[in-house]
């Protein structure tokens, strides 16, 4: 029989795929319709200690090889989101809250009030692209990030995860501070910082500018970060960015993830792509004689 079981930290998962954060999940019922196709737990939305509305429109095009958004991080609040956390409970599902701040003080505020509403795990969202006043500011500051990451620990029970971006100098750095903040894992990555012109309006298409990359495109990127980060050092890692085959997970998982998060491919594949990617990778798996994908995590290194 072959095991795709997996774990991080004490998050024990049927399967190695995750909801990532910003693909439906605002809702208890987009939350729990992912489970129910298959994925073992679910992230949040980004949710901020207040309301926000984001950017107005346009904040998303479809691009020859993935998809380009800059929604600005609109969500109702963390007491707005207390009965969606609720209800995703109530059905038995493992889920992830994510949170986005600017300061410590932000971040330890959310993740009290995202435990006491019984999230399994929390994700600090420590590298969105194209936020205001958040995001990679944050992302970009070694010792902020140690703070955050170290208070975020202390004030919560619960295992702290990190989510972090490809567009740093020196993605070990990062990875050493949320580390030596006492993380139980790391997220790698978000999208990646880009711009797309329309060329018979001569300005950009979104109404920031800039937004976040996602899809096929930035797969290798990911893959080369989940690399690095467990090359280095021995800390679950869960990987993500443009998965949407089993191939595709398997290629994090052998670079050293120990699960993935799937956002896009939703969008390419359908709200079962979960199931689909977990019977894509037994099939692997059986043809290539493994039993357990524990013996896959790391083995590219």
């Amino acid at each position: 029989m072959i095991d795709i079981s997996t774990n991080i930290a004490s998050l024990k998962l049927e399967n190695p795929t995750i909801l990532a954060s910003g693909i439906l999940d605002e809702t208890a019922g987009s939350m729990i319709s992912i489970l129910e196709n298959g994925a073992a737990a679910v992230v949040t939305k980004s949710i901020g200690l207040k309301p926000r509305k984001g950017y107005p429109n346009p904040t998303i095009i479809e691009l020859e090889y993935g998809i380009l958004n800059a929604m600005g991080l609109p969500n109702p609040g963390i007491k707005e989101y207390r009965e969606e956390i609720i209800e995703v409970k109530r059905n038995g599902g493992i889920i992830i809250g994510s949170i986005f701040g600017s300061t410590p003080e932000e971040f330890i505020s959310l993740a009290e009030k995202m435990e006491s509403y019984g999230v399994n795990a929390l994700e600090l969202n420590l590298s969105c692209p194209h936020a205001s006043g958040y995001g990679l500011e944050v992302g970009q500051d070694r010792k902020l990030v140690k703070t955050i990451v170290e208070e975020v620990k202390n004030s919560v029970h619960i295992p702290v995860f990190a989510k972090i971006s490809s567009n740093l100098s020196d993605i070990s750095s990062i990875a050493k501070a949320i580390i030596d903040g006492d993380a139980d894992g790391i997220v790698a990555i978000n999208t990646v910082k880009a711009m797309t012109i329309d060329l018979e309006l001569q300005k950009p298409i979104l109404s920031n500018k800039i937004g976040g990359y996602s899809g096929r495109a930035i797969k290798p990127i990911g893959v080369r970060c989940v690399y690095e980060i467990t090359e280095e050092y021995s800390i679950p890692v869960i990987g993500v960015g443009g998965i949407v085959s089993g191939e595709d997970a398997l290629e994090y998982i052998m670079a050293g993830a120990s699960a993935v998060e799937i956002g896009s491919g939703i969008y390419y594949r359908g709200v079962d792509i979960f199931k689909k990617i977990c019977r894509e990778i037994e099939s692997w798996m059986e043809l290539h004689n493994y039993r357990n994908i524990k013996d896959l995590i790391g083995v590219a290194h």
